[in-house]
């Protein structure tokens, strides 16, 4: 046997949590504080960026806007100095255009115009910086109209129709009160486009009715606002994918530039009613905010980190523990292996010998009906001689038919020897381990059969109550009979000193089935030590006290129970199966 100091000291240890409670709210905790601060330090490093990267795209709108105005006044006053140049005078004066358009192209590299073009009164390019200009009329052209009406210096716009602008400063050429011709400069505003597209991610310059004229996107030139941000690629499903990763944590987004989310700063430049617009990705934002937040989700990987250290210590810890605990574990159930395979071999020894004994009890009941039985069989034996020596007279007479009538009663005669030898071979055979469903009527019919010698011989009232319907059970016939044996032959024992020997058995239904024998004896003395084995009131060689422990262990095998009691004569003996199908309508016949 295992000692039970040992398993009690496995068992505190073996229920030992893996991890305490504390240490895992700890580590939710730290999850919980690492997104609610890294969704915090988001939301507010984003507000301050965003607000610091409009402010710098507002600055460089006013610097934009100063660049164009300066370009702008720069080439204004170009037109001023050309219409007095003498020398442009005199060539207007005398048709003699030889040398114009190389004095324009001198004075173009010295103030940096984008062109200079010189024209007759009648319209006619007469002089230009592009040599592909030379002879083309421009009557029509509203430089021209504008600068003959106004007599001063004029500024015009004229769709070229390609996408791009003409921006032009024109004045007349008047000498001695007389219209000679037509100067006009164009503003290389082309070149700060450029500079634009450098530095911002788009600019773009509206006039006073909302058209494009200057854009760092050639698409939109010519349209107005809206629909400039309406052209736009049919993005892929990644760029999809990257907009709205890259949107999720932006602040609300002002317009999309090439698939990308900006934000939109817009000014006013004093000029003729035009505005400025740039648009700001949100790139160096994210950077800056990505930068912040991957310091912070580092600070807290190392926390949990060192978190996770410390678990795995513990962890590594209890697993050396428990590996010694499952080395103890394993050994212990070698133990119980060893305990369990000897407690079975007990049991089968115990279980054969149990038989044993049953078989031994039977068969010691079956010498004390053999004198009975001797008796049964030589009453038929010695009638069986005297009807053949009637036959055989009657055969020697002559009288066939009445010694046939012999033989008749001789075969009854047998058939009753063959009947009662049958019912001690079967009573003899050692029982089986299955069940079955018995009819206890015809189970206690065997035994009152059985025990019809000695009940006759010792002159005892037998007394049967059994219903007219079958009473069904489970149980093993030849072991239930040898139950009812036995409380039969107790109760002969019991009544053998009465005059008025009196044995009832009787066989109820309710919710369970029911065999009843009552004795008329003087009862049971102790109740307690009557199912004990070897306790007996018996004489010493009249019995050995193992036939109601017997009886008792095999009603356990059926489900039942098998109990006694004391009445105001006699004993009575309870055999309790719970019945195979409950007969409660069961009427008992008149006593027999």
């Amino acid at each position: 046997m295992i000692e039970e100091s040992e398993s009690e000291r496995l068992r505190p240890r073996l229920s030992q949590p893996g991890n305490p409670w504390w240490l895992r709210i700890a580590v939710a905790l730290i999850f919980v504080v690492a997104i609610a601060s890294i969704w915090t330090t988001n939301a507010w490093l984003t507000a301050r960026f965003s607000e610091n990267t409009r402010v710098r795209s507002e600055l460089r709108l006013a610097l934009y806007t100063g660049n164009l105005l300066s370009e702008l006044q720069r080439t204004a006053v170009v037109p001023l100095l050309l219409a007095r140049d003498p020398a442009l005078i005199g060539s207007l004066n005398s048709n003699d255009f030889s040398s114009t358009s190389a004095r324009l192209m001198a004075a173009q590299k010295e103030i940096g115009a984008a062109s200079i073009r010189l024209l007759d009164a009648s319209g006619r390019t007469v002089g230009a910086t592009d040599r592909y200009q030379l002879g083309t009329n421009n009557v029509l052209s509203p430089f021209y109209v504008e600068a003959l009406r106004s007599r001063d210096t004029v500024f015009t716009v004229a769709n070229q129709g390609s996408g791009a602008y003409e921006f032009t400063y024109s004045r007349a050429v008047v000498a001695d009160g007389k219209t000679l011709g037509v100067i006009v400069v164009g503003a290389d505003l082309s070149r700060l486009e450029r500079s634009w597209a450098g530095i911002s991610d788009a600019v773009a310059v509206t006039d006073s009715e909302g058209n494009i004229i200057l854009a760092t996107e050639p698409r939109w030139r010519g349209l107005t606002m809206p629909e400039a941000l309406a052209v736009r690629d049919a993005p892929s499903a990644i760029q999809r994918a990257f907009q709205v990763t890259a949107d999720w944590t932006s602040t609300p987004i002002d317009a999309y530039v090439q698939g990308r989310a900006v934000m939109r700063a817009e000014t006013r430049i004093p000029f003729r009613g035009w505005r400025m617009i740039s648009f700001t990705t949100y790139a160096s934002v994210r950077e800056q905010v990505n930068a912040v937040l991957a310091l912070e989700i580092m600070g807290f990987a190392i926390l949990l980190a060192g978190t996770f250290y410390a678990l795995s210590r513990r962890a590594r810890s209890q697993s050396v523990a428990y590996m010694r605990e499952s080395a103890d574990l394993r050994a212990l159930n070698m133990r119980l292996t060893r305990e369990i395979a000897e407690r079975e071999r007990m049991q089968k020894e115990l279980r054969v010998a149990e038989q044993t004994v049953q078989q031994s009890s039977k068969l010691a009941a079956l010498g004390e009906m053999s004198a009975g039985v001797s008796h049964e069989l030589n009453q038929p034996l010695a009638a069986m001689k005297t009807y053949l020596a009637g036959a055989r007279l009657l055969l020697q007479r002559g009288r066939a038919e009445e010694a046939l009538s012999s033989f008749q009663r001789i075969d009854d005669l047998i058939e009753r020897m063959g009947a009662i030898t049958r019912q001690l071979k079967s009573y003899a055979r050692k029982g089986g381990e299955a069940v079955e469903p018995v009819d206890l009527r015809g189970a206690v019919s065997s035994a009152l059969t059985m025990m019809e010698p000695q009940l006759r011989g010792r002159t005892i009232r037998v007394i049967r109550n059994l219903p007219r319907r079958p009473v069904m059970v489970m149980a093993d016939r030849i072991r239930l009979e040898q139950v009812i044996i036995n409380l039969l032959r107790n109760a002969v024992d019991a009544v053998r000193d009465r005059r008025d020997a009196r044995i009832e058995i009787t066989v109820e239904t309710g919710a369970h089935a029911y065999v009843l024998v009552r004795d008329n004896g003087p009862g049971i003395s102790d109740l307690e030590k009557l199912f004990e084995p070897f306790w007996t009131t018996k004489k010493p060689g009249e019995g050995t006290g193992l036939g109601l422990a017997i009886s008792s262990s095999i009603m356990a095998d059926f489900g039942g129970r098998l109990t006694a009691h004391n009445e105001d004569e006699g004993a009575v003996f309870a055999v309790e199966l719970p019945l195979l199908k409950p007969r409660q309508d069961a009427q008992p016949l008149a006593a027999e």
